[in-house]
C-alpha cells in the first residue's frame, strides 16, 4: 500500500525541480519581509501567522511531492464533492465580514480560513482527472457539456458569497484547463457566440428596469473604475489612487523597508489592505522599481517553470495539474498587480506567496507539491 502511495524507486532525484522550489521559497521570504514591514506598527501577529503558513506549507509541499499524484486523480469525485461541501458549509455557517459577505470559516485551534482558496486546488485536481478519464473523447458533446455543467455549481456558490474576484479567477483556471486539454476551437467559438444574445438580453434588462445584475460593492467598484475622476466615486477610488501614489513615490530604489516616514502607506494609514490586496503598493514604495521588477520576475519564472513541467508531463492529468497551477498563479498575480496599479477595477485577490493569508499560502504550497510530483514522473526531455 505504501509503495503505491510513495513509489520511491520510480523517482529520480535529478528530476526534482529545485529551481521551482528555490523561486517559491525566495518569493515567500521576500513576501514575509515586506509583510513584516507593512504591519510592524500595528503588531506582528499577521507576520507570525505568515511564517507559520510558510513553514506548514513547505512541509505539506514536501509530503505531496513524494506522493503519486495518480492517487489523487483516482479520487476526483471526492475532491469535487469536498469542494461543494465546504462551500455549502461556508454558505450556512461562514463568518460575516460586516459587508454581508460570508467567505470565511472559523475552525478550532486553526482560526479563520477562506475555503475558496482550497476549492481552487480541488477543482484543478478534479478537472485534470475528469479530462484525463475522457481523454479519448475530449471533444465529445457529453465531455465538454458535462465539464461546463460541473463547474457551474461551485462558481455560483462562490459568486453568491459574494466573491466576484475568486469567481473570475476560478473561471479563468477552468478555461485554461479546457484549452490545454485539447477541446477544439469550435467549442470556444460556440460559447462566445452564445454569450452575445445573453449579454444583449442582460443589457436590455438593465436598461428597461434600471436594475443591475451586480450588487453592493461589486457594482460600486465598477462604477468607480469607469467613472474615474467623478466626485461621486472619489471615495471609492481612494484606495487605488493611494496605491498608485505609493508605488510612484518609491522611485528606482524605494524608501527602504521598515521606514518611519509618515507619508508612507503603512505609517499614514492610507490603505486598508496593505497586507493583502494592496501588498504590491508596499513593495513599490519600499523596494522601488527594482524591487518590484524582482518580485514580478519571480512570479513570471514560477509560471514559466509550471508551463515547462506541463510540457514534459507523463500524461494528460499531470499536464493539466501543472497548467492549472500556472494559470492560477499567473492570472491571480496579474489581477492583484493590475488592481494595485489601477489598470483593473478594484477587486480583492491575494498576490501569490506574498499577501497575508494562511489559506492562500497553504493551498499554493499544496498545489506546488502536486506539480513537483508530476515533475518527478515526467518524461525525459529528449522524448
Amino acid at each position: 500500500m505504501l509503495s503505491k502511495l510513495f513509489p520511491w524507486k520510480e523517482y529520480k532525484l535529478s528530476r526534482l525541480d529545485f529551481l521551482l522550489i528555490a523561486y517559491v521559497v525566495i518569493l515567500s521570504l521576500i513576501g514575509a519581509i515586506v509583510l513584516h514591514s507593512a504591519t510592524i506598527h500595528s503588531g506582528d501577529e499577521t507576520y507570525h501567522k505568515q511564517l507559520m503558513g510558510i513553514a506548514i506549507g513547505f512541509v505539506s509541499m514536501c509530503v505531496l511531492t513524494v506522493m503519486d499524484y495518480h492517487v489523487w486523480v483516482r479520487l476526483r469525485y471526492l475532491f469535487y464533492l469536498a469542494a461543494i461541501g465546504i462551500l455549502t458549509v461556508t454558505r450556512l455557517f461562514g463568518t460575516d465580514s460586516g459587508t454581508g459577505a460570508k467567505r470565511w470559516l472559523v475552525l478550532p485551534a486553526i482560526g479563520q480560513i477562506q475555503p475558496s482558496e482550497f476549492v481552487k486546488i480541488a477543482l484543478i485536481l478534479f478537472f485534470a482527472s475528469y479530462f484525463y478519464a475522457h481523454r479519448d473523447r475530449i471533444n465529445a458533446p457529453a465531455t465538454v457539456l458535462g465539464s461546463g455543467a460541473l463547474i457551474l455549481a461551485p462558481l455560483l456558490m462562490i459568486f453568491l458569497q459574494p466573491n466576484l474576484s475568486t469567481t473570475i479567477v476560478t473561471t479563468v483556471i477552468f478555461v485554461g484547463i479546457v484549452f490545454v486539454a485539447g477541446v477544439g476551437w469550435k467549442w470556444f467559438a460556440g460559447v462566445a457566440a452564445s454569450m452575445i444574445p445573453v449579454a444583449g438580453g442582460l443589457l436590455l434588462y438593465v436598461k428597461l428596469t434600471g436594475d443591475s445584475i451586480l450588487r453592493g460593492y461589486m457594482l460600486n467598484r465598477l462604477r468607480a473604475f469607469f467613472h474615474f475622476g467623478s466626485s461621486d466615486t472619489t471615495e471609492l477610488q481612494r484606495q487605488q489612487l493611494n496605491s498608485v501614489m505609493a508605488i510612484g513615490s518609491g522611485g528606482l530604489g524605494g524608501k527602504g523597508l521598515f521606514n518611519a516616514t509618515f507619508e508612507s502607506v503603512k505609517n499614514g494609514n492610507f490603505l486598508m489592505e496593505e497586507d493583502c490586496d494592496f501588498i504590491f503598493a508596499v513593495v513599490g514604495e519600499e523596494l522601488g522599481f527594482i524591487g518590484s521588477c524582482v518580485l514580478i520576475g519571480l512570479l513570471i519564472l514560477i509560471t514559466l517553470r509550471l508551463l515547462s513541467l506541463a510540457r514534459h508531463a507523463r500524461d494528460l492529468a499531470g499536464r493539466l495539474i501543472c497548467a492549472g497551477m500556472a494559470v492560477l498563479i499567473g492570472f491571480q498575480s496579474f489581477v492583484n498587480i493590475g488592481v494595485a496599479t489601477h489598470l483593473l477595477p478594484n477587486t480583492g485577490v491575494p498576490l501569490p506567496f506574498v499577501s497575508a493569508g494562511l489559506s492562500s499560502m497553504l493551498s499554493l504550497y499544496m498545489g506546488i507539491g502536486l506539480v513537483l510530483n508530476v515533475g518527478l514522473q515526467r518524461q525525459p526531455k529528449e522524448s
